[in-house]
């Protein structure tokens, strides 16, 4: 999602050449999303992305209205409070829930969760439209996109860089951006940049048939201590245990043990009778130190940008994410729907 609608943004304005590792374009993350537009996903600091890029994916149609209804138990009271309040002054809309509001949202649910928070703006995403709507309006401006296409070297120089692939196709370009994901330092070490510490967090789903199946209007459920989520999908439930597991970027696999938990987990959460693992995967969200994305301009070569370090909430993003550094690539004005976001918080001169 990241490569597809900065390229979007940017074919208008010169020649851009997409290389994408992988036999087809999202593959991975944008590949395995759980599909939401969720206004607190990542925390204050993302709210302004978040909500800068709702115009957009609701004027295209890439939005389902849901709601997301955080929950815990009575000793979650301080974690509710606190949570209120770290969002108070975002422009994010929450409303706190009885006990009888969540059991009439959660069929289900079980008396000792107890207490809630409603986020009615909380959307199910598109993402496949999103992708294939970034990538054609890339294509119609001239984008160039090759597949099976791993970075295998790049050099700078005071032309700008001359890279080739690991099939041996070379390729000169003024600038190059570093939206690898998951692989984000490793395109950098092979262009001779410092890396900034992006850390690939497997991330593991499970889709479950249970009983009673799940009403199509069931919300977003997330455990205020950042235990589970869950969500209906297509007469299914997805189901996450919101694992943050460090490891090597690769082709992300569930593992056993973390979907046995997740189901435990969701049995102490509703009295449904769970029939089937159906279906069950892990994506990578990739994370610098500090949690937020980075975007912009190394700080020893002005020719190579950072597009990475998105998290899980990348596509929700995305609209906004990609304006601000196409911005910043064509060094023109940010756009005035955007200029309130404080762009120096996302860039990669933060870490010296």
């Amino acid at each position: 999602m990241a490569g597809a609608s900065l390229a979007a943004h940017l074919a208008p304005h010169g020649s851009v050449l997409l290389l994408e590792a992988e036999e087809q374009p999202g593959y991975h993350a944008t590949g395995r999303s759980s599909a939401f537009w969720e206004e607190c996903y990542g925390g204050p600091d993302i709210v302004p992305l978040t909500l800068a890029s709702y115009d957009f994916l609701e004027q295209y149609g890439f939005l389902g209205r849901r709601g997301a209804l955080y929950v815990g138990r009575e000793i979650d009271v301080p974690r509710m409070d606190g949570f209120a309040d770290r969002f108070s002054q975002t422009g994010v809309t929450l409303e706190r829930k009885s006990r009888a509001d969540l059991a009439a949202k959660v069929p289900g649910l079980r008396e000792e969760w107890n207490d809630g928070i409603w986020e009615a703006a909380c959307s199910d995403i598109d993402v496949a439209a999103l992708h294939a709507h970034y990538l054609s309006a890339a294509a119609k401006n001239g984008m160039q996109i090759v597949t099976q296409a791993k970075l295998g070297s790049a050099r700078h120089d005071s032309s700008g860089w001359q890279i080739s692939t690991e099939a041996g196709d070379a390729y000169r370009v003024s600038k190059l951006v570093n939206a690898a994901g998951a692989w984000a330092d490793q395109v950098a070490r092979i262009s001779g940049i410092v890396p900034l510490g992006i850390r690939p967090m497997l991330r593991t789903v499970v889709q479950l048939r249970v009983t009673p199946e799940p009403l199509p209007d069931l919300p977003l459920v997330m455990d205020i201590s950042g235990e589970f989520y869950f969500k209906p999908e297509n007469g299914r439930i997805w189901l996450s245990p919101q694992d943050e597991t460090r490891c090597e970027p690769c082709d992300a696999a569930p593992d056993e043990l973390t979907v046995a938990k997740a189901i435990d987990q969701l049995e102490k959460v509703v009295d449904w009778q769970i029939d089937a693992v159906e279906h069950k995967w892990a994506g990578l969200r990739s994370f610098a130190a500090d949690r937020l994305p980075v975007y912009g301009a190394d700080d020893r070569n002005p020719d190579f940008y950072w597009f990475a370090g998105q998290g899980g909430f990348g596509i929700q993003t995305a609209p906004a994410a990609a304006e601000l550094m196409a911005a910043q690539i064509l060094s023109t004005a940010i756009p005035s729907h955007l200029a309130s976001i404080d762009v120096t918080k996302y860039a990669p001169a933060r870490f010296g």
